[in-house]
This record gives structure tokens, C-alpha cells and sequence, in this order.
């Protein structure tokens, strides 16, 4: 265990919980994008929304404790928890932030998940070397960062190709008028599946920081104040809003009818639920990107503009790295303190 001075504890708990806003601030696109550029829901409406159900998942994970995997895999799952130290947490917290603010403030819908690993990585390399590294844990993440968006492409054109046969008869208003519905039930699942994945990255680093500093008794685990203090930070981020990405992810990929926006977002929840389910942190922004170039070519594949799908999949490639790297300068930093 190492010994750190109350005010400085809280002080860390303080910057993850900043994380957790700027999660959710830089992720409100995600939940949005699809509601937007359909004009389902006006933006200030359409964040308050999503906001109300990325908290709402807390209930969720109180009713199904078993969605609460996601925590464990980032406590624990990609360092070794024992080799953890608030210069870690520290280092690995501003790796992921620097990375999310450069991100934001270019419109680029990178993920905040995967700065978040690539952060503890980096940090945590540049503490203990590759024998922190849990190997099965980053190797779940990292093959994850393929499958998901991958798969929601996938999901998503299936489920437009069923929709779509199974309306065939239906007239193009009342098509509309069920889908106009269908669509905004879907957006809230996708909002509860963000939350309830994103929201537990930031717990998890928190009860890590706790354990490594001996406030955490017993056993690895969240405590409830915890819990519902993520939940509260990235609801009160996606409220804030994130309206550069949401112009790349609502309109600059491909457009979307209500039909389409429906396909996306029925796909990303099953990914999301799916995913912490099995404890994996996955890409939020990854996998909408990929449902909704999924639910676009499922029409035509011209519909998508490939061009801008190709530079949101570098942002992607360079995400861990790039906050791996910053992590591991910052916490060289704190060793001169």
C-alpha cells in the first residue's frame, strides 16, 4: 500500500471524477448523433435526454449486478492492481484527458475509453514495466477495439434489411410515424448502454486509487458512493454537450432517416449491454461510428462518405499510443515531487 495524505486522495478523486465529465461531455455525440441528425429532437433537448438516461443506468446496474464487470477490468484487469500508485492514477488520468480535450476541440470522435487504457498503460509501464501489463485484459480490450464497430456495422445493416421486410407493406407516412418512435426508445437504451459502460471506467480507477492507498477494506470492489458519483459526473458531461463531434458523427458520415437512426442505435445497445455484460470496456464512439456506417450502406454503400469514416478510424489507431504516451511523461513528472 503507499501512504497518501487525505487532500491529496481527494484531490485525485477530483480529477477522475473531471475524467468522468469530459467522458461524457466528449461522448454526448454518441448517444445524440442519430436523434439529431434525424431532427428527432432538438440538440438542447436531445442532450438532456441522454443525459437523463446515462444516469438512469445507474438503476440498471442496482437491479443487474452483473453488468457492473466493466469496473473489475479496469481496476484490475489492464495493471496489476497491486503495482498501482496515485503517480499511476495520476499519470493515467491526464494522459486520457489531454487526449480527449485535443480530440474534442479538432471535432474528432476518438474514444475517451481507449485514452483511458492507453493512460493506464502508459503510466503504468513507465512504473513497473511490462510486468504490470494484465495481458488478458488489454488483449480483450484491444481486440475489442475491432469487433465492436465492426460487429454494430454488421448488426445494424441486419437489422435495416429486417425492419425493411418486415414494413414492406406499410404505407412511407405510417413507416414513418413508427419508426419516428421506435427511434427515440432506441436512443434511450443506447443512452442507458453508454452510461452504464463508460460511467464504470472511472469507477474503476477510483476504487483502483482507493485499494492502492489502503481506504479500500476487504476485498477489490466499488463502493456505492463511488458508483453514483460516475454516474452523476458523466450524466452532468453528456448534459454540457460535445456539439463538435456531434456534426462529424450526425451528418458528415452519412445521412440518416429515421429508419436508419433506429437501426443504429437498436445496434449499438445490443453491443454496449453485450459488452458490459462480459465485463469489456469497449468504445462508445467506436461503436455507434460503425452502426451508423452500418445502417447508412445497408441503403448504398455511396451513401456513406468513406472519406471522413477513414479519418475518424486513424484518430482510432493513434488513440492508445498517443495517451499512453502523454500518461507516461506525466507521471516521470511526479516523480521529481
Amino acid at each position: 500500500m503507499h501512504e497518501l495524505a487525505f487532500p491529496l486522495l481527494v484531490g485525485l478523486i477530483i480529477v477522475a471524477l473531471a475524467f468522468d465529465f469530459l467522458n461524457g461531455l466528449h461522448d454526448a455525440a454518441n448517444a445524440i448523433a442519430t436523434v439529431v441528425a434525424t431532427r428527432l429532437l432538438s440538440p438542447g433537448k436531445a442532450v438532456i435526454f441522454a443525459a437523463f438516461f446515462n444516469f438512469a443506468a445507474y438503476f440498471l446496474s442496482l437491479a443487474v449486478p452483473e453488468l457492473h464487470k466493466v469496473a473489475d477490468t479496469i481496476g484490475k484487469g489492464i495493471i496489476d492492481k497491486d503495482l498501482v500508485t496515485p503517480a499511476v492514477v495520476f499519470g493515467a488520468l491526464v494522459g486520457a484527458m489531454f487526449w480527449n480535450v485535443v480530440t474534442w476541440l479538432k471535432g474528432i470522435p476518438s474514444s475517451s475509453s481507449h485514452a483511458l487504457v492507453g493512460g493506464l498503460v502508459g503510466a503504468g509501464m513507465a512504473h513497473a514495466g511490462f510486468t504490470g501489463i494484465q495481458w488478458s485484459g488489454l488483449n480483450k480490450t484491444l481486440i475489442a477495439i475491432v469487433l465492436s464497430p465492426t460487429l454494430g456495422m454488421i448488426l445494424s445493416m441486419f437489422i435495416m434489411l429486417v425492419t425493411s421486410w418486415l414494413g414492406v407493406r406499410a404505407t412511407a407516412a405510417g413507416a414513418e410515424r413508427t419508426f419516428r418512435a421506435l427511434h427515440l426508445v432506441s436512443s434511450a437504451t443506447y443512452s442507458i448502454g453508454h452510461g452504464l459502460n463508460d460511467a464504470q471506467k472511472t469507477m474503476g480507477i477510483i476504487a483502483v486509487l482507493l485499494y492502492s492507498t489502503g481506504y479500500l477494506h476487504g476485498d477489490f470492489h466499488v463502493p456505492h458512493w463511488v458508483a453514483i458519483s460516475c454516474y452523476i459526473a458523466i450524466g452532468l458531461g453528456t448534459l454540457s454537450g460535445g456539439w463538435r463531434i456531434i456534426e462529424t458523427m450526425g451528418t458528415r458520415i452519412t445521412k440518416l432517416s429515421q429508419h436508419q437512426g433506429f437501426s443504429a442505435s437498436t445496434g449499438g445497445t445490443v453491443m454496449l449491454l453485450t459488452a458490459s455484460w462480459l465485463g469489456i470496456p469497449v468504445s462508445t464512439t467506436h461503436t455507434i461510428t460503425g452502426c451508423i456506417i452500418g445502417a447508412g450502406a445497408a441503403r448504398r454503400a455511396s451513401a456513406v462518405r468513406w472519406q471522413v469514416a477513414q479519418n475518424v478510424m486513424v484518430a482510432w489507431v493513434i488513440t492508445i499510443p498517443a495517451s499512453a504516451a502523454v500518461a507516461a511523461m506525466f507521471y516521470a513528472l511526479t516523480t521529481f515531487f
